[in-house]
């Protein structure tokens, strides 16, 4: 079920208080004053009662209502509808949520969906700073995104650190097919993180230069500060996913130089084993002019002749590696 989280109106950077949805047309109607409305998995009744309240574009609510958008930055008129990608980690896997901004100029609805922290200590900052806040919905849109993307950072480090634990069993010239499929596993969760964070920047870039209205000079350099950290966050799984592609590449050729090894040891002990086989093998026939059976001598001689022909070439084949 649906429900709102919070509804409050603030004006000139101070909290005003909480507002019921059948008021905020009211509260809106005085300059200066705009409304934060935070929703968690709303129902579409729910949904389009934020809509008659705020103005809200039919496209934009029915994505929210769909909620499963890609990450995209949407502009309808005045306001933005923005989605972002939330991630957490469950049982070290990354599970994505997601979060719908709806920003206009006296308002913001945040939508969550999925896998997500609460925005309560995203309120809380805000209030905690008036300054910041009497900006308008473009302050509570930059720490919305910027609480976002920061959350993305520890998922990152556990990801890097997934990887190297994964090290000491892909390096090895035996192949270890739990630590490859658990390899894939984390090059997936690094594409999936990837796919929610490279977004931002581009998000970022759009409302610095096309939304002055939402984002004025003030916050400006707050939104250049997590386009800088989303754009080292991405650099970073890049670097992560290189990686675990070399990683299984250098497996797979570790894997490969070892059977060879063996593929030459086999060859080489065949090579040996042959001088014998031919050898007895000749002798075994049963034929009757052989002028070697009458010599007292010709079973040590052969004996001994094909222990030297095995010896000599095994030192060959050792000296040149393959034994």
């Amino acid at each position: 079920m649906g429900a709102i989280v919070n509804c409050v109106a603030y004006r000139q950077g101070k909290r005003l208080g909480t507002v019921g949805m059948e008021e905020i047309p009211k509260v809106l109607a005085v300059p200066g004053t705009f409304v934060w409305l935070g929703l968690h998995e709303p129902e579409l009744a729910l949904l389009r009662q934020a809509q008659q309240a705020f103005g809200l574009h039919d496209l934009a609510v029915e994505d929210a209502t769909n909620a499963h958008q890609r990450p995209k930055l949407e502009a309808y008129g005045d306001s933005v509808f923005v989605v972002l990608n939330t991630a957490q980690l469950v049982q070290d896997e990354v599970v994505v949520g997601e979060t719908h901004l709806f920003v206009g100029p006296n308002y913001v609805v945040s939508v969550r969906h999925g896998a997500s922290s609460t925005y309560a200590p995203v309120r809380e900052r805000c209030e905690h700073d008036p300054h910041g806040l009497a900006n308008g919905p473009g302050y509570v849109l930059y720490a919305l995104m910027d609480f976002v993307v920061d959350h993305y950072l520890p998922i990152v480090t556990r990801l890097e650190d997934n990887f190297e634990a994964l090290e000491q069993g892909i390096f090895r010239d035996e192949f270890d097919r739990a630590a490859i499929q658990r390899l894939y596993q984390v090059k997936r969760q690094v594409l999936r993180l990837r796919n929610a964070v490279s977004p931002v920047e581009d998000m970022c870039g759009q409302l610095i230069r096309l939304h002055e209205e939402l984002v004025p000079k003030e916050l400006r350099a707050y939104f250049r500060d997590i386009e800088d950290h989303a754009s080292r966050l991405v650099r970073t799984l890049d670097v992560v996913r290189e990686m675990l592609t070399t990683a299984v590449q250098v497996n797979l050729a570790l894997v490969t130089v070892g059977q060879n090894e063996v593929v030459k040891r086999l060859a080489g002990w065949g090579a040996i084993l042959a001088i014998p086989t031919v050898v007895f093998s000749l002798y075994g026939m049963n034929f009757d002019f052989m002028p070697e059976l009458k010599v007292h001598y010709a079973y040590p001689a052969v004996i001994g002749v094909t222990a030297v022909a095995c010896g000599a070439l095994w030192r060959r084949l050792h000296r040149a590696g393959w034994i």
